[in-house]
């Protein structure tokens, strides 16, 4: 006779690029033992990929993991990890005006993704040209050409983001061309151009969480975790 099969609750998660519901379950001790076999290991890329793969355990509904944003894979983790172990956790922070060490409770359940403002994915190269980026997704975690790229990363990094190249009524996909064909034409762009592509890249969307708080010498304080390091000890 086969033993019983356990039920488990389903959970609904808002994905925060998409405004897509899917519905997850809680993650279960295989799932702990992945985190705390990749924690033991202490290579970042493990414990990412541990965290990825969490997720598309967890994923009732179809889902893509790997066309998931970094953030919003980050996001649904954190949820999980509220409905499945505590939604409560403590972080401490030294401050750095008294020197003095504060401990804080956070409810995981009130991390928001906060988006910036006047960031346009958009690229004009000019009236009918420009090209179209996407966030960082992912399977970045298990691109070794990418993780070994060095001080080439950001480069690199921008050639993964490009979705699509448009020419008037033409529009070139750029899942459709090597990676090398990327490369030669970021690299034919002005420098007006590339400095637009620089900002997109640096204003990505990302966790927040403000704590404030009067330290010993009754000042306001003010920190943001915006990581996911801030919330738990990953590293």
């Amino acid at each position: 006779m086969s033993l019983p099969k356990i039920s488990h609750p389903q959970i609904i998660i808002e994905i925060p690029s998409s405004k897509k519901k899917v519905i997850f379950r809680p993650f279960l001790v295989k799932e702990e033992k992945l985190l705390l076999m990749a924690k033991a290991s202490e290579d970042e890329t493990d414990i990412l990929l541990s965290i990825k793969q969490v997720v598309n355990n967890c994923a009732i509904d179809q889902l893509d993991v790997n066309s998931l944003s970094l953030f919003d894979l980050e996001y649904i983790f954190i949820q999980l990890r509220a409905y499945s172990v505590n939604d409560q956790v403590q972080v401490s922070y030294k401050d750095n005006e008294d020197e003095k060490l504060y401990d804080f409770d956070i409810n995981l359940k009130d991390i928001k993704v906060v988006f910036p403002e006047k960031v346009n994915n958009v690229i004009k190269i000019n009236e009918a040209a420009g090209l179209v980026l996407k966030y960082p997704t992912s399977s970045l975690y298990e691109d070794k050409e990418f993780l070994s790229s060095g001080s080439d990363s950001f480069f690199q990094l921008i050639v993964r983001c490009m979705d699509k190249i448009y020419d008037g009524d033409e529009v070139f996909e750029c899942s459709g061309y090597s990676k090398k064909d990327l490369e030669i034409y970021l690299e034919d762009l002005d420098i007006n151009t590339f400095e637009k592509i620089r900002e997109f890249m640096v204003s990505q969307p990302r966790l927040s969480y403000i704590i404030k708080y009067k330290n010993s010498l009754g000042n306001d304080r003010t920190i943001e975790l915006t990581t996911l390091s801030d919330f738990f000890t990953l590293r």
